[in-house]
């Protein structure tokens, strides 16, 4: 007997999203490399949403990792409320993902020492090396940072661990839309689009 394509779609929707989350670390032209993270924000500030880097994905543990500044906002923000959303669109696959997780902020440790040794020979090491931290005034427009051996141990890189406890898919499609919901423990339910 020939299975429904609904099941099959079924069967096969957490193992097609882990796949393209786990390519988008290291594809540049993935439309998920470069997500939007929300957070709540500190005070009155309301919700805070910003683009990211997705650095690595882990479908067994199901979780996401990013690298930031360690006196970043996000930082701040996800230690006094660790809930946070990841929004990803794809404009190849017409799909939308929206990753509800629990974070975790490592300041220091293994994790951070192993991304740091990945980050601190590339361009974008300076972003972790500036004296002054992310959002603040400066003088001018260059943000050449010198590159000393105190330098680069004296980094502000932090990295950011999140545990997906749900996804909402949408697909966008002309024979109708389609979305569901799917959980780390295997469950899946159907939604209205």
């Amino acid at each position: 007997m020939q299975q429904d394509p609904l099941e099959r779609e079924e069967d096969q929707l957490a193992t097609r999203l882990w796949q393209e989350l786990s390519r988008a670390p290291h594809d540049r032209h993935h439309d998920w490399r470069t997500p939007t993270l929300s957070t709540q924000g500190l005070g009155q500030t309301g919700p805070q949403a910003r683009t990211v880097v997705l650095r690595h994905a882990d479908v067994s543990l199901w979780s996401l990792m990013v690298y930031t500044d360690s006196r970043s906002p996000k930082c701040a923000e996800l230690l006094a409320q660790p809930l946070a959303q990841f929004t990803f669109w794809s404009k190849r696959l017409n799909w939308q993902l929206r990753v509800s997780t629990q974070a975790s902020v490592d300041l220091d440790g293994e994790q951070v020492r192993a991304a740091w040794e990945k980050v601190k020979a590339t361009r974008a090491a300076s972003d972790y090396l500036s004296e002054l931290p992310p959002g603040q005034i400066q003088s001018s427009s260059k943000t050449l940072v010198e590159m000393s051996e105190d330098a680069v141990s004296d980094h502000h890189l932090a990295v950011l661990s999140f545990k997906v406890t749900s996804m909402d898919w949408l697909a966008l499609r002309k024979d109708g839309h389609r979305r569901a919901r799917l959980k780390p423990n295997g469950s899946l339910e159907w939604l209205v689009p």
